[in-house]
Formats: C-alpha cells, sequence, structure tokens
C-alpha cells in the first residue's frame, strides 16, 4: 500500500482487508475483493508474453544488455498514482515495452535505448463510425514512431458506452496497430474496434507510441461518440 501525507488525504493500493482508491468525487476506502480469474484468451495471452519476456532476461538477454536497461531506468523515472517520481528497474521497463510489442506482432527488441526518456506522442483523435466498427485515427505522421521500421502506434478501445459518461477507467482492449515506415502513413487511418458499436454510442480509446529502439510514450486517452 502506498502512503503520501497521511493514511486517509492519500493512499492507494490494499493492505489486510481494505483497499484505498479514489473517483471523481474524491478518495475512499472499501472491502479488498479477490478477483475471479475468466482466464479468456486475451488475458492468457498476456500473461503467457509477460512470462516468455521474463525468462528471456534471465536466459537470453547478455549481461551488457541488462545493463544498458538498468541504465535506461535510472535515467527514465516515472510519476506513479500519488504524483510521486518513481525509478522502475531494467526488467520493468524490458517487460512493459516488449509486452507491447508483443501485442502488436512487432519483433522484441533486447537492446536497451541509449536515448532516455519516454517515445513522443503528439496528440491523437479519432472518428468511428457504427456501421463498420472502425475509428478513423487522426495522429502526426511526423511523431518519430511513424518515421521509422519498428516504430507503431497502437490503438485500444472500450466497449460503447453512453454518450452522457464522461470518465472511463478501463479495460481497454487492443484494437490494432498503425504502423511507422520510412515513408510515414498518411493520417487518419481506419482501426477496426474490437467490438460492436452502436449509432450514438461514446467509446474511449488509448493509443501509445512505440519506437524501433523500444521506446514507449505514455497512454494519450480520447473518445468519440460513434455516427451511423
Amino acid at each position: 500500500m502506498k502512503f503520501a501525507s497521511g493514511f486517509v488525504t492519500m493512499a492507494s493500493g490494499s493492505m489486510g482487508g481494505m483497499t484505498a482508491s479514489r473517483n471523481r468525487f474524491g478518495r475512499y476506502l472499501r472491502a479488498r475483493v479477490n478477483p475471479v480469474n475468466p482466464g479468456t484468451d486475451r488475458q492468457t495471452s498476456v500473461r503467457n508474453n509477460l512470462a516468455t519476456l521474463s525468462i528471456r532476461w534471465k536466459q537470453t538477454l547478455t549481461d551488457a544488455q541488462r545493463s544498458a536497461w538498468e541504465t535506461y531506468a535510472v535515467n527514465t523515472p516515472v510519476v506513479d498514482n500519488l504524483g510521486a517520481s518513481q525509478t522502475l528497474t531494467g526488467l520493468n521497463w524490458y517487460v512493459a515495452c516488449n509486452s507491447l510489442r508483443l501485442q502488436a506482432s512487432l519483433a522484441i527488441v533486447d537492446d536497451g535505448p541509449t536515448e532516455f526518456g519516454l517515445a513522443q506522442l503528439s496528440p491523437v483523435s479519432a472518428a468511428i463510425t457504427a456501421s463498420d466498427d472502425t475509428a478513423a485515427i487522426t495522429f502526426v505522421n511526423t511523431d518519430q514512431w511513424a518515421t521509422e521500421v519498428g516504430g507503431a502506434l497502437l490503438v485500444f478501445g472500450s466497449v460503447g458506452k453512453s454518450p452522457s459518461i464522461s470518465f472511463f477507467k478501463g479495460p481497454y482492449r487492443y484494437a490494432s496497430k498503425i504502423a511507422g515506415a520510412v515513408s510515414p502513413p498518411a493520417s487518419p487511418q481506419d482501426v477496426v474496434l474490437v467490438d460492436n458499436i452502436a449509432n450514438g454510442q461514446k467509446v474511449f480509446l488509448r493509443a501509445i507510441a512505440i519506437q524501433a529502439d523500444g521506446r514507449i510514450s505514455d497512454p494519450f486517452r480520447f473518445s468519440d461518440v460513434s455516427a451511423a
């Protein structure tokens, strides 16, 4: 469990039988619930990817490669959900970066990035069409991911929601990628969503850029109300 400035004013996570969380109305405590493991194909695939990468870190990477990821980690701190700066491990970054690459059917990057910091991602938007469950993704094709082979923009979507909903935490499901190239892809690009969308429903989306050197961006969240 995480603490900052007192137990109730800043807390996140679980301890004993209680879980601290927050929503748009503020922070709250609730009874801890052990989630049921539905074991869907997608969840199983993600877990298998995590296991594969952890084993690969131990058995395949060289000491020099692991050291490069550790150096990247030290020089790329992140901000946690309490606003505190955190330094991840090299293994954390290796798994985080490459699990997305595996999800998008891209080659694993074993060499740690030599450029520190996160990948660049400019604002992204979408126009969703309910008749064919597609999202026309508008992006900036001068971002580095778009200009290199091995870079990509990964798009994740929610199920259709009421247009009155303004906040969505998840889950998001991976839909597709827009691949980078020496000649960048033109914007917009159509992405087929995983779930069927009814006319007038709102879909929440999340985009993550991944670069050829393995670096990933912060997620960019956006939404659109579908048209016929």
